[in-house]
């Protein structure tokens, strides 16, 4: 998958080709050998594409030396490491090759050579203004994609790489990041450096995720997901052709969500884990509303149908929950002519509509409480609901909703308070239809924690506590009086 690259990055390697060195001067001062500029000569020369790979395909192993060095023989980046301007030029000479010469990236490996050894280093500066480690994380990034290499020196590598890239898509600037999200994209080419990606999260995908929740108009909200969930995000939209919430740019988002579909390949290892770390589900549901171009909608309904069709236990009933299905139905109102999406967005309807036919209200309810987070949903005000299921909810996989309800309720909900207010109303509704297991519901700590949200600030909150406090002393009183 080969994208162009930013603006600001074609920009500063076009700069540096036209800026003369002399080389000459550089030979005599020993800055590099005569091999060397030989090799850099010779390709100078070639301005056509083809002409260069006839070059470097009939001296591959010149060429290796040239970069990655050999027994006696030091390669140019490290004869020429006190040299800032020659060694910008040959990490964009080697970006340029390895496009130019794919059989290159091969080359650089033979003999079990650790390719990487004298670039990593050129990966920190204390200079923010020092473009080597932005031209040699690009260089490597080539190198890795062209070779596909599985090596343990690529598997070393690759470590540093996204820490570097890390720190340029945390950046506030909209062209860093592109830069560092197109890298990744390169890089994750398949299951080894996914599963990498995967394990440093931290410094990869969170920083996506965030910009992601931005563009869904949640960004600086707080607990995100709760926003989602309560129906809360803002998006003010500055055009379809222009940026989405918080002012993120469309080529910015479509990358994003590139990086990760790709790693939605990996859905049947990461899905729940991305699911449960992020929302995944009800992030992509409100981008999905919120997508400007069909590009961007493919990818969201591809990485949705990824995660689903991988994890359909544990993510369907929350895709439900998210109102997926509905979202659905109104983007295929649209006059849609990506095939690709078309073809997507039919097989995930059908998987949605397959799944909710045969759920019943009690799975539904099941599903909400499961998923950790609860919303005015119809089982939660419906009489007849609690009446048919209250002693069932108690007896499911043996008391696991009342713990699961007591989780919940625990946490703050500082950014939607009405969980926790929905949260008593349930229990209120359990100690009316079944008020002999009540001892059932204290055991986990649901009386101590509804005497505690009395004191809620929320109104709601205090209302929905003081009823189902009031229930539980009625019966207790009644027992009392027996």
């Amino acid at each position: 998958m080969s994208l162009d690259p930013p603006t600001y990055l074609a920009s500063l390697q076009s700069n540096i080709r036209q800026r003369p060195i002399p080389w000459d001067g550089a030979v005599r001062a020993g800055t590099l050998s005569e091999d060397h500029y030989s090799k850099i000569r010779a390709v100078d020369k070639a301005k056509k594409p083809e002409q260069r790979k006839e070059i470097v395909q009939g001296d591959l192993d010149g060429y290796r030396l040239l970069f990655v060095g050999g027994a006696g023989k030091p390669s140019v980046i490290e004869s020429a490491a006190q040299h800032a301007n020659v060694i910008q030029y040959i990490l964009v000479l080697l970006s340029d090759l390895l496009d130019d010469v794919p059989s290159l990236a091969k080359a650089l490996f033979k003999d079990n050579t650790d390719p990487y050894r004298h670039f990593l280093p050129l990966l920190k500066s204390n200079n923010t203004e020092d473009a080597i480690p932005l031209l040699t994380a690009h260089a490597l990034a080539s190198l890795m994609a062209t070779a596909r290499d599985e090596s343990q020196a690529t598997h070393q590598a690759l470590p540093m790489m996204l820490s570097y890239l890390s720190s340029l898509a945390k950046s506030t600037d909209a062209g860093l990041q592109d830069i560092a999200v197109l890298e990744y994209s390169s890089l994750l080419f398949g299951p080894v450096s996914r599963h990498q990606f995967w394990d440093h999260r931290s410094e990869t995908i969170t920083p996506l995720i965030k910009i992601l929740q931005t563009a869904a108009g949640v960004g600086n909200n707080g607990n995100s997901s709760a926003s989602l969930w309560s129906g809360n995000a803002s998006v003010r939209s500055t055009g379809f052709e222009g940026s989405l919430g918080g002012g993120v740019g469309l080529q910015l988002l479509y990358h994003v969500l590139l990086v990760v579909w790709q790693m939605s390949f990996e859905a049947a290892e990461i899905g729940d884990e991305l699911d449960d770390e992020y929302d995944m589900i009800i992030l992509y549901t409100q981008l999905l509303r919120l997508s400007p171009k069909e590009k961007t909608t493919r990818l969201i309904v591809s990485t949705l149908y990824n995660l689903l069709e991988k994890n359909q236990k544990s993510l369907l009933p929350t895709a439900v929950l998210a109102r997926l299905p509905s979202t659905l139905e109104n983007l295929a109102s649209r006059h849609l002519t990506d095939p690709d999406l078309l073809e997507d967005l039919e097989a995930l309807k059908e998987m949605l509509d397959e799944y909710t036919k045969t759920k019943t209200t009690f799975d539904e309810y099941v599903a909400e409480v499961q998923s950790g987070h609860l919303r005015w949903s119809p089982p939660h005000r419906s009489s007849v609901f609690w009446a048919e299921n209250a002693r069932k909810i108690l007896d499911y996989e043996n008391g696991v909703i009342p713990r699961k309800l007591a989780e919940i309720m625990q946490q703050s909900w500082d950014n939607d308070k009405q969980v926790l207010a929905i949260a008593c109303s349930d229990v209120g509704n359990l100690v009316k239809e079944v008020p002999e297991k009540r001892h059932q519901l204290e055991k986990v700590g649901l009386k101590r924690r509804i005497m505690e949200l009395m004191q809620s600030e929320d109104e709601n909150v205090r209302w929905e506590s003081l009823r189902a406090l009031g229930g539980w002393l009625k019966y207790s009183f009644e027992e009392m009086s027996i």
